[in-house]
């Protein structure tokens, strides 16, 4: 087994396309001797990304979404020399400027925005509330598209301002952890364990299109889930796979996660 089938082998057959990227980005920063900045990645391709990365000696990465916390980041691939700096990373944080007097703003409204003006998921990164304030983390180079092209959130007026990233809020989340023992790691069956649904319900949650995996739309019950996952179900909250933990005597999988209700 080569070297490639052996990385292969470890990951889902769709994620080939981002190993190949990642290698490409790797193998650019080495052979250039220069950093290379990635767009907003999710957990798992984070992880996919420092797997990688740790087979080489000759390049590092640092990860950066704006807080300690992110989920979205942006990727710095360097030579082992290079000393990376906040700026590199070129963020830039955006205050949603509403009249919070007379009305509020929900997450799916702003996401649905700034998807709905043209960006992909991944040109922005995590939207932060906190009360009624609402930011979001961008790259620098997307400030003057944003503010040109939204200037409503669903029947809200509203003014994009930039804002140090000093001020960045934090919000909190309530994630409870749990250990689940499941058959498979299939959609369906982490759906229905993380929400102590019916295998059934959730079945018809996923081909309904009521799930996303990673911010991707996935209606496929016996899709595959790995460690870093991150599903969304809609009205009910969100499923974080921290940790596949081995199995059981009988089997099964013991799975660590982290679940929110909406």
């Amino acid at each position: 087994m080569t070297d490639e089938e052996n990385i292969k082998q470890h990951f889902r057959p769709d994620e080939a396309p981002l190993i190949a990227q990642v290698e490409d980005w790797l193998n650019t920063a080495a052979d250039q001797y220069r950093p290379v900045l990635t767009d907003f990645l999710n957990p798992r391709q984070v992880y996919i990304a420092q797997t990688l990365t740790n087979r080489r000696d000759d390049v590092k990465m640092r990860a950066n979404g704006g807080w300690e916390k992110a989920e979205m980041q942006r990727i710095l691939f360097y030579p082992s020399y290079y000393e990376p700096q906040t700026a590199d990373f070129e963020l830039q944080l955006i205050e949603i400027d509403y009249p919070t007097k007379f009305t509020e703003l929900h997450h799916r409204q702003i996401l649905g925005t700034l998807i709905g003006s043209g960006l992909e998921r991944s040109a922005f990164g995590d939207v932060l509330n906190e009360g009624m304030r609402w930011q979001v983390v961008v790259s620098q180079s997307l400030v003057d598209y944003l503010r040109q092209q939204v200037s409503q959130i669903g029947k809200i007026h509203v003014k994009l301002k930039q804002a140090d990233l000093e001020t960045i809020v934090t919000p909190q989340e309530d994630w409870e952890k749990m250990v689940a023992t499941v058959s498979s790691m299939r959609l369906d069956v982490l759906v229905a364990a993380g929400f102590n649904y019916s295998r059934n319900r959730a079945k018809q949650l996923v081909e309904h299109g009521d799930v996303r995996v990673n911010w991707e739309t996935e209606m496929r019950p016996d899709y595959p889930l790995v460690a870093h996952d991150l599903l969304s179900i809609r009205h009910a909250g969100r499923i974080r796979i921290d940790e596949i933990q081995g199995n059981t005597r009988k089997n099964k999988i013991r799975v660590a996660m982290s679940v929110v209700h909406a």
